[in-house]
């Protein structure tokens, strides 16, 4: 049976060449890059690379910061928690402002500080699925706020909210801004000197690096607390050795995907365009949210009437990938986020699936899944119409 990987949004193939980047210093160049002898030492000017190549990568100033992390998990605690503590907690701003459409890993944090008794402004979306520049500018208040959290594109939908305006919103009221850049990086342009934010993250294993690394971007001028203490890596601002080998693919991963944009915005759109037609060939089908607004490589379909745990195992069984939503709140199998916030999941009993492409799709592979997505709904659909009958 053939596979086909259509959740890109979760993780990615690493590149093979990324892969090839790396494999030296497992085995050969292993030391610890802050020991003084040479086995530590014959690594800094690799790992300097890979810091221009990210510095490059996402148009960063010379005097910025980027840390080196695991994930943007860790990014997101990092940049939050520091705030509540160094302005929350010293300067007594007590609000802090995020969106009702945020990755787990940003809106979890977000309850965690609400449990503590900071006040956390949810903005809404638009009917486009967007938070509107002018919600955020209602809502910000530059005597309490102390940072706002977006996402640069939704991880469900792809919907690319408008962060430059955001940016200069920001800076107008003095308040920092904090962006979740995960799912932007490698499928849409990001520059740092046009987008006025103070903190961005992002996670190598979304752009054909490896998992376990991540990075996180902070603006001159801006103060971090560190989530880890213990060592002096990364100018005291991340404790923990660094995992070199990772750090290196993580730069050649985003420098490969930033000479790869190119063919995302042509060609993995063509293939995403001609998967979602084919979708809406389905009856009772919508796919949430403008193409034209939308990262060039995500679907996020909804289907009435088919429970959304049973069209996963029925793909997976046909060897589609795909996902009904965020991979990291999978487990619980709770409505798509996205849904709730656009009050979709209240209105009909819909199931959302989310395709998600990459440079790696080739149209063989689509082709296959849209004829697998077809017979899965009509294997469904006739499945529930038969219980319905039996019930009556």
């Amino acid at each position: 049976m053939e596979r086909v990987y259509l959740d890109n949004n979760a993780t990615t193939i690493v590149d093979p060449a990324v892969k090839d980047a790396m494999d030296p210093f497992f085995t050969r160049m292993y030391g610890n890059p802050n020991s003084l002898h040479s086995f530590g030492t014959e690594l800094h000017p690799y790992m300097k690379i890979a810091l221009d190549r990210l510095y490059s990568g996402i148009n960063a100033g010379d005097e910025d910061d980027i840390i080196i992390n695991s994930c943007a998990s860790e990014g997101n605690n990092t940049v939050i928690k520091s705030v509540y503590f160094d302005s929350v907690l010293k300067s007594g701003k007590t609000q802090m402002i995020t969106s009702s459409i945020e990755h787990p890993a940003v809106s979890k944090t977000y309850r965690f500080l609400e449990e503590l008794g900071v006040e956390v402004l949810w903005l809404p979306v638009n009917k486009d699925g967007i938070i509107h520049p002018d919600t955020l500018r209602s809502a910000i208040d530059p005597d309490k706020t102390a940072l706002v959290s977006i996402i640069w594109a939704n991880n469900e939908t792809g919907l690319i909210n408008p962060v430059q305006e955001y940016g200069e919103i920001c800076r107008e009221n003095g308040v920092p801004l904090h962006l979740d850049g995960v799912q932007a990086i490698g499928k849409i342009p990001v520059d740092m000197k046009k987008v006025y934010a103070d903190f961005m993250t992002f996670s190598a294993h979304k752009f054909h690096g490896p998992k376990g690394a991540g990075g996180l971007y902070v603006r001159e001028g801006n103060h971090i607390t560190p989530l880890l203490h213990g060592g002096e890596q990364m100018a005291g601002l991340r404790a923990g050795t660094v995992n070199t080998a990772f750090m290196v693919g993580m730069g050649y991963a985003l420098e490969l995907a930033v000479q790869n944009l190119e063919f995302e915005a042509v060609e993995v759109r063509r293939l995403r365009d001609k998967l979602e037609d084919a979708i809406l060939e389905i009856e009772d089908v919508e796919i949430i949210g403008r193409r034209d607004i939308r990262t060039p490589n995500t679907i996020l379909a909804s289907f009435r009437g088919i429970e959304g745990e049973a069209f996963l195992w029925d793909l997976n069984q046909r060897g589609v990938a795909a996902s009904t939503g965020s991979a990291c709140a999978s487990e619980s199998l709770e409505s798509n986020p996205t849904f709730v916030a656009m009050d979709i999941a209240a209105e009909l009993a819909h199931t959302g699936m989310r395709f998600s492409l990459s440079r790696y799709t080739t149209e063989d592979e689509i082709d296959y899944a849209i004829d697998a997505v077809k017979k899965s709904v009509t294997r469904l659909r006739g499945i529930s119409s038969t219980s319905n009958n039996e019930y009556i």
